[in-house]
């Protein structure tokens, strides 16, 4: 009977999955170009990871793949015996773990504030004005930073101290990356959290009000956890990402007195591979990199569903 019973509960779903296939037919069209997108610019790319275990240099870059000396895991060794790779990699964990923490914090609180505006025009007005900064070059950004936080700029002068947060070669730098890089994406990101707090079943503010309950109660007890689920998918996907910290902020925020505590792997990779014209070594740098956030990606969502969040996958 069991057996039986498995089987026709096989079948049902199938032809209820088939039948919902059908009914949104038109949604899966829509989603054809981007997965075609998908194929051919995330995927197919992945065959250059093979340069990875090849000695490819200019000289032999234009010859067939077969051609090509086969060095083994040689470029992978060269990079983790690099004499700035442990400082790499200990800028790069920082200046992650700094910025998801600060950034998914800022983001939640700015979500939350504007979430308790009842002036529809002003919450709008804000709003705006809080995501265009993302929207803006970080060639600009970079500009102002420097003009404002390097030694004896706007804020030294104002201060009439000599902090020099952009000029400080110490985990301090680490800090004045993350602060200005909330202040220009803490907008689009809260726009994540406004939509997950749009969701939440208003009747449950009534109730709460019935029951006495104030506006910090009912944020506490009604919103945070109305938007967990969202919070947690968040958190899981930027620790996927942790090692991806990008090498245009890096580059146009540091200078040689900091470069030290600047340098990521992506600018590492740069550097070793495109630098030095010693493309299998950029390419292992890059290809530990994306194997390393894939696995943090899988643990992070691991651990997720042994604490009963909501998973990614």
């Amino acid at each position: 009977m069991s057996a039986g019973k498995t089987s026709k509960e096989k079948v049902i779903k199938q032809k209820f999955s088939m039948q919902l296939m059908w009914k949104q037919r038109y949604l899966l069209l829509m989603s054809v170009p981007f997965l075609i997108w998908l194929i051919v610019f995330k995927y197919i790319p992945l065959w250059g990871w093979t340069m990875a275990f090849q000695d490819v240099r200019p000289k032999t870059l234009a010859l067939p793949f077969w051609q090509r000396p086969f060095v083994g895991f040689e470029n992978f060794i060269k990079a983790f015996q690099d004499r700035i790779f442990g400082q790499v990699m200990l800028n790069t964990v920082g200046l992650s773990v700094l910025g998801i923490a600060v950034g998914t914090v800022m983001a939640i609180l700015f979500a939350l504030m504007l979430n308790e505006i009842r002036f529809v025009k002003f919450k709008k007005i804000t709003q705006t004005i809080s995501y265009l900064p993302h929207f803006v070059s970080w060639v600009v950004i970079a500009s102002i930073a420097k003009m404002v936080l390097n030694d004896g700029g706007m804020l030294d002068t104002l201060l009439h101290t000599k902090l020099g947060l952009m000029s400080t070669n110490s985990p301090v730098f680490w800090v004045s990356v993350v602060l200005i890089n909330t202040w220009k994406e803490v907008g689009w990101d809260a726009i994540v959290y406004l939509s997950a707090m749009a969701g939440i079943d208003s009747g449950l503010y009534e109730a709460a009000k019935v029951d006495g309950a104030n506006r910090l109660q009912r944020i506490w007890h009604i919103t945070l956890p109305g938007i967990k689920p969202t919070v947690v998918v968040l958190l899981i996907m930027g620790i996927g990402g942790a090692l991806n910290v990008g090498m245009e902020r890096q580059m146009l925020l540091s200078n040689g007195i900091v470069q030290d505590h600047a340098m990521v792997l992506s600018w590492f990779s740069y550097v070793r591979g495109i630098g030095n014209s010693n493309y299998g070594l950029g390419t292992a740098i890059g290809m530990f990199q994306s194997l390393v956030g894939i696995a943090l990606l899988f643990v992070a969502n691991k651990i997720a569903g042994l604490l009963g969040e909501s998973k990614l996958i």
